[in-house]
């Protein structure tokens, strides 16, 4: 299964047994482009048929005799607010870390023994290093900014949170609990106020 996401909202999906790329947004669905469903079935199709292999080649490192196994790959950019770009490509196996690619240091990073020959595989091809920098810093963000803004008016929409404060008294001392939930963007800051005096707790 692959799955897109924008700010934490699944946009596009693709699974073996559909076999197409699928919006799951109407905004993604009305937005792309002619063509865009075609090529990103096609390739997700080939994303399928090398991660299969690469679940047998991890099945000789591992020395696994039989049963259910899993890869997951974890990998996209951030655009931060000094125009800059935060990418990033992680592996795992079985819900363990694998490999990673560090994009300041053009280098992957292993978590697991089992990864090494994959790591110096990938950093001697003269392909695999040069690929994941140019993906996440240049195509990875020409497409995020398609996206945003295909879906811009969900995307940047601002929901205000739902903030419930409670309180429990033991021993003559007072302990408050702040729950903030229903808020969109996925980041807010919140803090206390005694009077006009600001708590860091």
């Amino acid at each position: 299964m692959i799955m897109g996401y924008v700010d934490g909202i699944p946009f596009q999906r693709y699974d073996s047994e559909r076999r197409r790329m699928e919006p799951l947004t109407p905004w993604m669905a009305a937005g792309a482009e002619p063509g865009y469903w075609d090529r990103q079935t096609q390739i997700s199709e080939k994303t399928r048929l090398v991660d299969a292999e690469n679940l047998e080649i991890a099945r000789g490192r591992y020395n696994w005799s039989g049963g259910l196994h899993t890869l997951q790959r974890l990998y996209g950019c951030d655009l931060l607010s000094d125009g800059s770009v935060r990418g990033s490509h992680q592996d795992g196996i079985d819900g363990r870390d694998f490999i990673s690619f560090e994009l300041g240091s053009g280098s992957f990073v292993v978590a697991d023994g089992a990864a090494q020959p994959t790591k110096r595989k990938w950093e001697s091809d003269g392909i695999t290093v040069d690929y994941w920098i140019h993906y996440l810093e240049n195509i990875c963000p020409e497409w995020l900014w398609k996206y945003v803004g295909y879906g811009r008016e969900v995307l940047e929409r601002k929901e205000p949170p739902d903030v419930h404060v409670s309180g429990k008294e033991e021993h003559g001392i007072l302990t408050l609990s702040c729950h903030a939930y229903g808020f969109y963007p996925g980041t807010i800051g919140i803090n206390w106020l005694k009077g006009d005096e600001l708590r860091d707790q």
